[in-house]
């Protein structure tokens, strides 16, 4: 990506799963390199981008001095900094990093001349897709507290770029998964151990986008003349279902998926009941209902336009991603 070498950029997040692929990608490129990030980060994470070159900014996007200051300079911000779903936070903690960081992002680029911002958001903002495949014109309908903050982050990032004051691309990925990832961790460790039963039919359609194709999305986005106050969405080379996705990760496990599956409606209020127990004392809930949701709730997407627009194409297969992550886990001795 010759087109960034050099250039003055800007990532947000840099230390999550997505963040520390984007910035490890655009350090190879040779882009001049500042990360945001927090004191409480990795500090064996933050000497590795050292050592790679990057420049090292302590704040929060929640620190609207910090931004600015991080901002100054820069050409291209990523702006990938985000509150995922934990129970502990109250709603007001994901207004406050979702929105409000957002909206001091997005305040600092337009007033200090940033040339364009990537902004990160997520087909959360779709939740559930009534008739799949939904492309980037699918109405908002979030679902949790996370969906909606993310959903209003977007819609501000979409304003500012939109009217022209700042230059601008939101990007939508689907689920994002590859190495580093440990939200599905607990689904291929119970697949590989078959310990892991199908919830509901099996029929639900998933989407996933291979956290390297998602990085090369956004380095299209940013590079991209005609990407300028679009909305595109990222996901992989197709969707599977529930049932597929648990058969190829058993198959590379060398393992029998498990042959019964467990209806979703008890699970679901369970999940409900524990949130609502837990919520109040910030302790995580062993059950979300929300995480049965991943069982119930279509998510199917139609990158066209990504690829038409941007040129972006998925590298991999489904079932080579499946072999990567498994290998990943693996090697890292995370399956037992």
């Amino acid at each position: 990506m010759d087109a960034l070498k050099s250039k003055k950029v800007l990532i947000t997040g840099a230390t999550g799963f997505v963040g520390t692929h984007l910035t490890r990608r655009l350090l190879n490129v040779g882009a001049d390199v500042q990360v945001l990030v927090r004191n409480t980060s990795s500090h064996e994470l933050l000497s590795e981008f050292e050592s790679l070159g990057a420049t090292i900014c302590f704040g929060d996007v929640c620190d609207r001095d910090s931004v600015f200051q991080a901002v100054e300079g820069r050409e291209f911000v990523f702006h990938i900094a985000a509150l995922f779903r934990q129970a502990k936070f109250p709603d007001e903690v994901y207004y406050e990093v979702n929105v409000e960081g957002t909206r001091n992002v997005l305040d600092a680029a337009e007033e200090l001349g940033v040339k364009r911002v990537v902004h990160c958001s997520t087909v959360g903002v779709h939740s559930h897709i009534p008739n799949p495949p939904a492309n980037e014109d699918e109405a908002y309908r979030p679902g949790d507290i996370y969906q909606v903050t993310k959903c209003e982050g977007e819609k501000l990032a979409s304003e500012r770029f939109r009217s022209g004051r700042l230059g601008g691309v939101v990007v939508r990925p689907a689920m994002i998964w590859g190495e580093g990832d440990m939200r599905m961790l607990k689904l291929f460790r119970g697949v590989a151990n078959s310990k892991f039963p199908i919830i509901g039919s099996g029929k639900t359609l998933t989407h996933w986008v291979y956290v390297h194709d998602l990085v090369e999305g956004f380095l299209l986005a940013a590079t991209s003349e005609n990407a300028n106050a679009q909305t595109y969405i990222l996901a992989g080379e197709r969707p599977a279902s529930i049932s597929e996705l648990v058969k190829t990760v058993a198959r590379y496990a060398g393992v029998k998926p498990l042959p019964f599956r467990v209806p979703a409606l008890p699970v679901q209020l369970l999940g409900s009941f524990m949130e609502v127990v837990c919520k109040p004392f910030g302790v995580e809930p062993p059950i979300y209902r929300r995480r049965v949701d991943f069982f119930t709730k279509d998510r199917s997407f139609d990158i066209s336009k990504a690829q038409r627009e941007l040129g972006y194409k998925p590298k991999q297969t489904f079932e080579t991603e499946v072999k990567n992550i498994l290998s990943w886990y693996q090697q890292e001795n995370l399956l037992s």
